[in-house]
């Protein structure tokens, strides 16, 4: 959540830029909340200190008079109700508190529709075939191929899942590898942080295999639980299926506090991930492009407070690259304050070239949270000096499994319904050159 002595010093600028990221806030509201909250936390530990004056003069023996009783009385009533207003208030502060989004950066664009991203750059061309090419759901359901199977999965767990078989798994474990291998090597990292001129370390990122399920209040406290649209709940436990990978990462280090000397922390992450894509009924119901289960390679990154933006965009350099290693065509899109999320301070998206649609789909996201996400979740880190202060969060996605595996078969297919191995991914293949 957002610091509230930010908000009480900036009401005006709070009020429009989280107008400009879609969000509804009373920002009065919530100041006179936030008043009427430290007048009762003043007021209770007045009566607090009054009682324990009091309670002292009684413990020096003799009996209490009637009047130390009756103002002994008085006291514990006045307290209970100023608790009660207190616990009324609080709730409200918190709420609305929590409604507050992050504010974006400055260089954000400002826009209020997705349409109003900005493509930053381009680089590459579209793949040129001299055939008509076909989506992925033609490629894998050939027979010859017999690669995905969405009707019996359909059949036993419902649309939008699918059984994926035979070349593209080994496709799909050569991707994860070669990223787990990528990102763990640190002349990579170096050299990305120098061709950027990031003041960041080239510590490599640590492989992580974490859970598939999180618990209700370290979800909420994350920012990330977004129940009605994308997340399924466990009927009988307090469990949620994690959303994307970095939900169980970003929450790892709940109210803990970090050793400056070990930022930052690094972590690729790989996990099965679970949506329920409410409100795309009849959008892209054809392939794995957009499913309600699918696998994903996240990372996620704990900072400081100086190094937070350069990780930022440090982990969008490690984006372009692993697309570039595999020969796509890609834009990178800086994203609007409408697009940007509400725990995010900045956001860019990578969409990759398809040629079964004949455009570029979003294959890649990078979010920066600045304290925002640690403040909820108290995770923080003990400067050198001894000080206490929150860390500064980081995700990306180093590849979404479906996606990536789409936009391979299609961009390297053949006229014979073949697909060309990427050279890069060839090692992990036992030097296979087709599928």
């Amino acid at each position: 959540m957002l610091d509230i002595q930010f908000i009480r010093d900036n009401p005006e600028f709070v009020q429009e830029k989280s107008k400009q990221k879609g969000y509804d806030v009373n920002v009065g509201e919530l100041l006179t909340l936030d008043s009427e909250r430290r007048t009762r936390l003043t007021q209770a530990e007045e009566l607090r200190r009054r009682r324990n004056e009091l309670a002292a003069k009684l413990k020096s023996g003799g009996r209490p008079s009637d009047e130390q009783v009756a103002a002994g009385k008085q006291l514990k009533e006045e307290l209970a109700q100023i608790e009660t207003d207190l616990k009324a208030i609080g709730e409200q502060y918190e709420a609305l508190l929590a409604s507050v989004p992050n504010m974006p950066l400055q260089d954000v664009p400002i826009g209020a529709t997705e349409d109003e991203n900005v493509i930053a750059k381009q680089v590459g061309e579209p793949t040129d075939f001299e055939f008509t090419p076909k989506h992925d759901h033609e490629l894998g359901a050939e027979s010859a191929a017999d690669w995905i199977d969405k009707e019996r999965a359909a059949k036993i767990s419902g649309s939008r899942f699918a059984y994926l078989k035979g070349d593209l798994v080994l496709l799909q474990l050569a991707i994860m590898q070669f990223v787990m291998h990528t990102l763990g090597d640190e002349s990579v990292i170096a050299k990305l942080v120098k061709e950027n001129g990031l003041n960041v370390s080239s510590k490599p990122f640590r492989p992580v295999l974490p859970p598939a399920v999180l618990r209700t209040e370290p979800y909420v406290a994350s920012a990330r639980l977004n129940a009605a649209e994308v997340t399924y709940k466990l009927a009988d436990d307090d469990l949620w299926l994690n959303a994307s990978a970095e939900h169980t990462l970003c929450t790892m280090y709940w109210n803990e506090i970090l050793p400056e000397e070990q930022l930052p922390i690094r972590y690729i992450g790989y996990s099965t991930s679970f949506r329920r894509e409410a409100g795309t009924y009849g959008k892209d119901v054809e392939g794995i492009f957009r499913m309600h289960q699918f696998d994903k390679l996240e990372m996620e990154v704990f900072s400081t407070a100086e190094t937070g933006l350069d990780e930022h965009k440090l982990m969008l350099a490690i984006q372009e690259y692993l697309v570039q290693q595999l020969g796509l065509s890609y834009r990178v899109v800086k994203k609007c304050t409408f697009d940007i999320g509400k725990p995010n301070a900045s956001g860019y998206d990578i969409d990759c070239w398809f040629p079964g649609q004949g455009k570029y789909r979003e294959t890649h996201t990078a979010d920066y949270m600045t304290d925002y996400q640690a403040r909820d979740l108290k995770i923080r880190t003990k400067r050198a000096d001894g000080s206490v202060e929150l860390v500064h969060t980081n995700d990306a996605t180093a590849f979404a499994l479906g996606r990536i595996l789409k936009a391979i078969v299609e961009n390297y297919q053949t006229a014979d319904g073949h697909v060309t191995v990427p050279e890069v991914l060839r090692p992990y293949m036992a030097g296979r050159e087709l599928m």
